[in-house]
């Protein structure tokens, strides 16, 4: 479970553990055995865990409706989230679940107590972290199971996600256009300078964000801080509340600044509101600042291979190729043309 990156590139790298039931969340077997019992020391897994912001779910080829129920009575529903219990291969439901949740195959641990199965799995979804069970206990000390800070998002994460899946189900359910179903939301985006109380969830979301990360790099808190005092860069932090509930600080923005060119250093979103468009929100209101500041606005974009998203948010807002190294490209803002936010979001900046 080793290989070269190092051991901050991968710290907090899991986000969502996926169990197995027969044998693994309990000894025996549900629809052979006459009583199955829960694993006292994987409820005292899945709670540390849940502690940590890992989030839970479920792949078992199991009969849904016994499944489940043996699960209430457990008083363990709360904790699973999208939870994919029927006849599929495991590696379809975990498929599934990273589809649902919207995170990388490479952020999920998957638990078995069937080799074959753990086999099915890696050899279909090669990015997933696979287990025995008897492998939890020593995994989770591991830096890929251990974020560097818990923050209020962290503790908060499983009720966002839970928000997140209202929204999503909302949405499905909804009679009209994406437009007309975001202005009911009642979205509210902040754009705040970055404080000191700010940097670990920072920290945490350079780490944890890949697909909307336009360098892919990570950034240290004492990188961070050092940024946020010093004269020639600005650090922000963006956050997004709907009526559903909060969102939490999704998003992070460092400039360099100079007198004739404000340099975009870094521009990330959390993957959970990649359909908001904040990311086009956030890169406006920067530009206007620009534009009143009478400063050239460029970015920098490393092409990774999972930020495509990040390229086009760019693009959208009026961006342009004018340089390029290997995949370091840097952008320049049409400030001619800043597109207007929505008429459907509130923004607030200070």
């Amino acid at each position: 479970m080793t290989d070269d990156s190092s051991e901050e590139e991968r710290r907090g790298r899991i986000k969502c553990v996926v169990w197995d039931l027969d044998q693994t969340i309990w000894t025996g077997v549900l629809l052979e055995d006459a009583t199955v019992t829960v694993k006292p020391e994987v409820v005292e897994a899945i709670e540390t865990l849940d502690r940590l912001g890992i989030l839970h779910s479920i792949a078992s080829k199991n009969d849904h409706q016994a499944a489940w129920t043996q699960i209430e009575r457990s008083g363990l529903a709360e904790m699973f989230l999208c939870p994919q219990i029927g006849w599929n291969a495991k590696s379809h439901s975990v498929q599934q679940i990273a589809e649902k949740l919207n995170i990388g195959l490479d952020t999920i641990a998957f638990v078995d107590d069937q080799e074959f199965e753990r086999a099915e799995v890696a050899s279909a979804c090669p990015q997933v972290l696979c287990m025995d069970p008897a492998e939890l206990a020593e995994a989770m000390r591991t830096p890929v199971f251990q974020p560097r800070f818990i923050t209020d998002e962290s503790r908060e994460r499983r009720q966002m996600y839970r928000n997140q899946i209202r929204r999503d189900d909302e949405e499905e359910r909804f009679v009209g256009t994406p437009d007309e179903f975001l202005s009911q939301l009642g979205l509210v985006v902040r754009i705040e300078s970055a404080t000191r109380a700010d940097l670990q969830r920072a920290q945490e979301l350079t780490v944890r964000t890949n697909q909307l990360n336009s360098t892919g790099r990570t950034y240290s808190y004492d990188d961070l801080d050092k940024s946020r005092t010093s004269d020639d860069h600005r650090l922000y932090v963006v956050a997004l509340d709907d009526r559903f509930g909060s969102y939490g600080k999704i998003g992070l923005v460092l400039i360099e600044t100079s007198v004739k060119v404000w340099r975009l250093r870094l521009l990330l979103m959390s993957c959970r509101v990649i359909s908001r468009g904040v990311g086009g929100i956030v890169l406006s209101h920067l530009m206007r600042q620009a534009r009143d500041a009478c400063v050239e606005l460029q970015a920098d974009l490393v092409e990774t291979g999972r930020n495509r998203m990040m390229q086009i948010t760019y693009a959208f807002a009026g961006f342009r190729e004018i340089g390029r190294a290997d995949q370091q490209v840097t952008l320049r803002a049409d400030l001619d043309v800043i597109p207007p936010a929505p008429p459907f979001v509130r923004l607030i900046t200070d």
